[in-house]
């Protein structure tokens, strides 16, 4: 590590970020606003840090976030339950904003994650839309299925939240297709996304706006991203099968769509699924949508890479 070398960990709550810069070991907080960030950005880039490191702490953190990128700091948005387990390894079981602050810092310098292109502002908030979108979805579909059960009396107090939401929903929809259209990146992405049976402009949104690295990484890290790889499971003697996990449960949960929809419309998809149900032993019905969700991600990751719409013959492998 070179001496001038300096990793910088800032824990973000609603009201303060905890700021700890290692190895110097100074701490300090500000208020989590619009002066604070302000006042934060300005010390860091002072202080130009290897690396700095934060939680996502549901979108608490994207106003730092876009700063720092705006001044181009290195800063890298890390999932909580990485730092959970690295703190754990640690022995450390205290915790405080200033203690998460420095095992943030400590993060840094013993892992180094990789600094990747982060979401701007706009990213963020077609991100938004479709988190919101989903939502929505979630409370139409608990309202519809409670209504099939609904005595008289509460009938129309559902009928009437069911068509709110339905109405919420398609505000939605034309939101996003108007946020898409403006962007030529979003919409060149998802008009090749969408020359693929079985993906849709709602499939096709999700994946522009939950999975902006589509197109530039390898089979292996796509599909780790996605969520749909693999990890072993052996210790000695002892062989379990693999299990997915980790991964953004919104790409999953589209690809899913795309796959039940593929096995019907796509006939690549459909090939590749019923290989994987006839071939002995044949996988079960979850094992074998799981590799066809593997294989989709892999095909529209060499799409985008390439800048190719979908073509069968050249989609089979």
């Amino acid at each position: 590590m070179a001496e001038a070398d300096c990793f910088c960990g800032i824990d973000v709550s609603a009201r303060r970020l905890d700021v700890a810069l290692r190895p110097q070991g100074t701490t300090w907080h500000v208020a989590n606003d619009a002066a604070g960030v302000a006042a934060l950005t300005a010390r860091l880039v002072a202080a130009a840090p290897t690396l700095i490191v934060c939680e996502a702490t549901g979108g608490l953190e994207i106003p730092l976030v876009l700063a720092c990128a705006a001044q181009g700091l290195p800063i890298v948005v890390l999932n909580p339950r990485q730092v959970r387990d690295f703190a754990r390894s640690l022995g450390r079981r205290a915790k405080t904003d200033k203690l998460d602050a420095a095992v943030l810092a400590h993060y840094a310098e013993a892992l180094r994650p990789p600094v990747r292109p982060l979401p701007d502002a706009a990213a963020y908030a077609l991100s938004a839309l479709v988190a919101r979108r989903q939502q929505l979805m979630e409370m139409l579909v608990a309202e519809q299925n409670r209504l099939g059960s609904a005595l008289p009396g509460v009938r129309p107090s559902l009928e009437t939240h069911i068509a709110w939401l339905r109405a919420e929903v398609r505000d939605l929809d034309q939101e996003l297709a108007a946020q898409v259209a403006s962007n030529p990146v979003w919409h060149a992405t998802a008009a090749l996304l969408q020359s693929v049976p079985g993906i849709g402009k709602g499939i096709a949104t999700v994946l522009v706006a939950e999975l902006p690295e589509l197109g530039t990484l390898t089979r292996r890290q796509i599909a780790a991203l996605a969520g749909v790889a693999p990890f072993d499971r052996e210790s000695g003697g002892t062989r379990r099968k693999g299990l997915i996990g980790g991964g953004r449960s919104g790409v999953r949960r589209a690809l899913y769509m795309a796959v039940v929809t593929g096995i019907v419309h796509n006939p690549v998809v459909r090939r590749y699924y019923r290989h994987l149900r006839t071939e002995q032993p044949a996988k079960p019905p979850k094992v074998a949508l799981v590799a066809c969700m593997r294989k989709l991600i892999t095909i529209l990751n060499a799409m985008l890479r390439d800048g190719t719409r979908w073509h069968e013959t050249t989609s089979a492998a």
